[in-house]
């Protein structure tokens, strides 16, 4: 055995281990293989292993004339373990060293570029990628993929996607992953088909994204086929993957199923268990919520974040448990030492607003004043929601006012305001603030629904004619309305522009978006309960509504508004109108 051969064991026996790589690098200076570029590199590599970034740095320094080895071994090192700034450092000094990269150069760089989202950077190394004639690399291509999809460049990553000779389920992961991870969780379950017809068989990774876009838009029975194959295949039911069905199946109105999914993982993490604490908030459950809190701490499971904390006291802001959710919120400083945020902030005054603790929600605000949060948005509207609610005009006028100094160019401040001023009688103050909407071009945004029937997503918006089936569609509708006024429903008038007439504003209720997905749904389906996603708040009249439609119809109906969902049946609704 050589001395040299002898060092690099000493070496590899170190590991990547900071104080033992010093010493045999002492040991290597002594016995005057100080200079040597292959111990070196391997020295460098433990190194960077180890997290020594800056003693990486400077023992790259020592080495003469670095070669392609070592600069792709420490790029490589760097992008991995998550040093993005010195991958691309390091890059940069191999251009200027005049050394050739390679594709597993540009492979690691472009994937630290996509962990900083740097687009302008990455667009760079891209054309270099280009001109050095690794542009149909498909490792190199994959990495493109993913980087513009992080920079949130989705029509570049396609065409790069396109482009490629050679597919592989790793592209199409990423792909679908950008698609979902972008908010544009129809183009991602359109990939993941063509996926499937092109012979690819997805894994777990493909699973995650894809549950994730069917619980964006509500598309359960494609999230069902998911499951049922993850099962009927037997894969491994990993945190990542159990998360993603929790958080389909909660989404998609099924929570007891959600709950099953938990029970059956084997293994779980914090972010589990706040899907699941969550899961039993949005539906109402703020008991289970808490209770499901309490065993994470009791039976030694993960350590609550910042995260599960927003889950908890927003269960709690949706259920009414003011004590709890203000022993919650102690807890959360008391007993881990964590911050609250603004999340957390605005949970509690929403949960002392609803509950009615007007006054305290108030004092709350006020508080936060000494550290500057309290010109926070999001704070003030909690709050607004709660002065429209319990009927407090007068504070509720004075806090709108200071939203709309706060984000003039946010219509749903106007929207409320000009709603506040209708409840409280003052039918002049609602035309000034719609004229000025009008004036300043202010729209509110337009809400619609979504209904999954036989596999395929049907979007309604008011007073939607689109529909090749509108005309039996608005028949059915009116027969409903007219069973429901039998039986003692009348429509809640407040809940539109106050300034139409009585007929005019009755009819612009019966044709609300989320009526007419019912509508279609009951009018399609047998025996099976109507479930629909509304991306804006349910209305007051259409909770109503349901409430009567559950009982004509002997239907069960689930909405999923912005904020929660809604259970109708025989009459009632599972958030006992406290929403």
């Amino acid at each position: 055995m050589t001395t040299n051969s002898a060092a690099y064991e000493a070496i590899v026996r170190a590991g990547p281990r900071l104080t033992q790589l010093k010493q045999v690098h002492a040991h290597l200076i002594v016995t005057g293989y100080g200079r040597s570029r292959s111990l070196l590199t391997k020295l460098i590599t433990l190194a960077c292993s180890a997290r020594a970034i800056s003693y990486t740095h400077l023992l790259f320094l020592s080495v003469p004339l670095p070669d392609d080895f070592l600069f792709n071994s420490i790029i490589k090192s760097t992008s991995k373990l998550r040093f993005p700034f010195d991958c691309i450092a390091y890059y940069r000094r191999m251009l200027s060293s005049n050394v050739s990269p390679t594709n597993y150069t540009f492979t690691s760089v472009i994937k630290s570029c996509a962990d900083l989202s740097v687009l302008r950077i990455g667009i760079g190394v891209h054309c270099h990628v280009v001109v050095t004639g690794f542009g149909l690399d498909t490792y190199v291509q994959t990495a493109l993929v993913t980087f513009y999809s992080k920079c949130g460049d989705m029509r570049a990553a396609r065409q790069v996607f396109d482009r490629m000779p050679e597919k592989s389920v790793v592209a199409w992961n990423s792909l679908v992953s950008g698609f979902e991870q972008n908010g544009l969780a129809e183009e991602a379950i359109q990939v993941f088909y063509r996926m499937r017809e092109s012979g690819f068989e997805p894994d777990s990774a493909t699973f995650v994204s894809v549950l994730s876009a069917c619980a964006q838009t509500g598309a359960i029975s494609l999230g069902s086929w998911v499951h049922q194959y993850i099962v009927r295949e037997d894969l491994d039911l990993n945190v990542k993957l159990g998360t993603a069905l929790i958080n389909l199946y909660s989404r998609c109105g099924d929570v007891g199923k959600a709950r099953e999914v938990f029970d059956k993982m084997k293994e779980t993490n914090v972010a589990t268990w706040t899907a699941m604490i969550s899961a039993y908030g949005t539906h109402g459950h703020g008991k289970q919520a808490v209770d499901l809190f309490n065993k994470m701490e009791d039976d030694y499971g993960p350590i609550p974040n910042n995260v599960t904390f927003v889950a908890v006291l927003s269960a709690c802001a949706h259920a009414g448990l003011v004590e709890e959710g203000r022993l919650v919120y102690k807890r959360m400083t008391d007993s881990y030492g964590l911050i609250p945020g603004l999340e957390h902030h605005v949970c509690m005054v929403d949960m002392l607003g609803r509950a009615g603790f007007l006054e305290e929600a108030y004092r709350f605000i006020h508080q936060l004043d000494a550290t500057g949060k309290a010109t926070a948005p999001a704070l003030w509207t909690a709050m607004l929601g709660a002065c429209k609610m319990h009927r407090n005009y007068d504070l509720g006028i004075e806090i709108a006012k200071r939203l709309i100094v706060l984000e003039p160019e946010n219509p749903g401040h106007h929207v409320m305001l000009s709603n506040i001023y209708a409840s409280s009688g003052k039918t002049d103050d609602v035309s000034h603030v719609r004229d000025g909407m009008m004036r300043k071009n202010l729209r509110k945004q337009v809400g619609y629904s979504i209904i999954e029937i036989e596999n395929k997503a049907y979007l309604f918006s008011m007073a939607d004619e689109s529909h090749p089936e509108t005309g039996e569609i608005y028949r059915y509708l009116e027969t409903l309305m007219r069973r429901c006024k039998e039986i003692g429903y009348a429509p809640v008038s407040e809940a539109v522009m106050h300034q139409v007439e009585e007929e005019e504003k009755e009819y612009a209720l019966q044709y609300h978006s989320e009526k007419l997905a019912v509508a279609f749904g009951l009018l399609k389906t047998v025996d099976v309960a109507i479930t629909i996603v509304k991306n804006l708040r349910i209305c007051e009249d259409c909770h109503s509504a349901f409430k009567y439609i559950s009982v004509v119809s002997n239907r069960q109906i689930i909405v999923r508004d912005k904020l929660r969902f809604h259970h109708f049946q025989n009459g009632s609704c599972s958030c006992l109108d406290y929403w």
